[in-house]
């Protein structure tokens, strides 16, 4: 195990100092950023899903997952204790009526720990829960720069689960979650003279630095139907939570060096945020709720869905408005399932191979200039096993488009490509003879 673990400590380092921001959307400009996916590359491989629950691999979207039933490869005595890490790479295409770009991040998704005991289940682990990363221009009637935004920074997300396995086939979970964090941003302001631009321009810089507790509820049920056939259903639910954010504001006279972009600041006061009532100011966490559902074969094959709402239209963030902007309930609609062909295979490697896919139909929350931001993906994934037959390499991909090009927005057209190590181990063992 201790080998293992050193190959997956050399993969985090590995992912945290290719890093950039873990997003390059535009729309990561609006609230607290874009939100990251809660869940491994299994899941986003089979759309999101996070219904099919079992005992080898960790499920971050339902903390009943912790607590599963014991595995006859340990003689129905125990369960392994699990470990999983996960990161991305996203390349996007930016399309808008006025041109084109491209952008490209990559991300650490979660590093994450389960353990047995008993019937009960420990989990705790780290992810990113928003992500902020964009560099956007407006230009004025004469097609010159208006306006110059760039933020960066984010949310993280710690947390600490118990599971619990009432009776055969029925789990409960509950995850306490700390959020912390900041958010950066800044706005240049051009001001021209007869169509050149003046010597010194304005900035407004902004930070916050963000926290906050929440919970997340979660029960798994499992049914044999037939002796081939298992039905899966599960719930969770996330409770409105408040987040504290500290504030900050300066306003700043700026010259830019025209060739590379850099800034140097000339004079520069600290906005009295107190006075306004704007030092320190609390923001909503809206409530989320999912159900899910799904069939299939023990260790062959399942077919799944999951909804899941939030109710995004209780977000507010007093700090930053926008008459632009408002925010509705979110909704995610994913269906996926994956495929083994023989996990008994001893001759023929690929059919112990997991071939999973899905897709998924979300609209945000985020409304802009009266239109709905939605967003779609189609995904692709393998579960390479390793040596012993719990552990696992996984490869992930998706497909997607978010936005649109109507009312002067932007379309992202986006690639993913995931990858991750779900690991394996018996930690735990009862004694044979004394």
């Amino acid at each position: 195990m201790i080998k293992k673990l050193v190959i997956v400590f050399i993969a985090l380092i590995a992912f945290q100092s290719y890093g950039q921001e873990g997003t390059s959307s535009p729309y990561s400009f609006y609230g607290i950023g874009s939100l990251k996916f809660k869940g491994t590359v299994e899941n986003r491989s089979m759309g999101g899903i996070g219904v099919y629950i079992d005992s080898i691999h960790v499920n971050l979207r339902n903390p009943a997952s912790y607590a599963t039933s014991n595995l006859n490869y340990y003689n129905n005595e125990s369960r392994p204790v699990k470990f999983a890490i996960g990161g991305t790479y996203s390349s996007v295409d930016l399309k808008a009526d006025s041109g084109s770009d491209k952008a490209s991040s990559t991300s650490f998704d979660y590093i994450a720990l389960s353990m047995p005991m008993g019937k009960f289940g420990f989990g705790f682990g780290l992810m990113p829960y928003t992500s902020v990363g964009y560099k956007l221009e407006s230009l004025n009637d004469d097609d010159d720069i208006e306006n110059r935004f760039k933020g960066e920074g984010g949310l993280n997300k710690v947390f600490l689960g118990l599971g619990y396995h009432v009776v055969k086939g029925l789990s409960i979970g509950i995850d306490a979650q700390y959020n912390f964090g900041n958010i950066q941003n800044s706005t240049i302001e051009y001001i021209y003279d007869n169509g050149v631009p003046i010597q010194n321009q304005s900035r407004e810089s902004n930070r916050s630095d963000l926290s906050g507790l929440n919970f997340n509820f979660g029960l798994s049920y499992t049914t044999l139907l037939t002796k081939k056939l298992e039905l899966a259903t599960t719930f969770t639910f996330t409770p409105e939570s408040d987040l504290v954010s500290k504030n900050e504001r300066s306003i700043a006279t700026i010259t830019v060096n025209s060739n590379t972009g850099q800034e140097f600041v000339g004079n520069s006061i600290d906005v009295d945020l107190e006075s306004l009532g704007l030092l320190k100011t609390d923001l909503v966490l809206p409530s989320k709720m999912s159900f899910g559902l799904g069939i299939g074969s023990p260790r062959k094959w399942f077919l799944g869905g999951e909804y899941t709402v939030q109710k995004t239209s209780d977000f507010t963030n007093d700090l930053y408005s926008s008459s632009i902007t408002t925010y509705e309930d979110a909704s995610t609609i994913s269906l996926g399932g994956f495929y083994i062909p023989d996990y008994r295979s001893l001759n023929n490697y690929f059919k112990r191979v997991v071939y999973r896919t899905g897709v998924r139909f979300e609209k945000t929350g985020l409304n802009v200039n009266t239109e709905t931001i939605k967003e779609f993906g189609i995904s692709f994934g393998v579960g390479l096993p390793l040596r012993g037959g719990i552990s696992s390499a996984n490869l992930g991909l998706e497909i997607g488009k978010r936005g649109t090009t109507s009312s002067n927005l932007i379309q992202e057209n986006f690639i993913n490509l995931q990858l991750s190590l779900s690991l394996g181990d018996r930690w735990f063992e009862k004694r044979k003879y004394n």
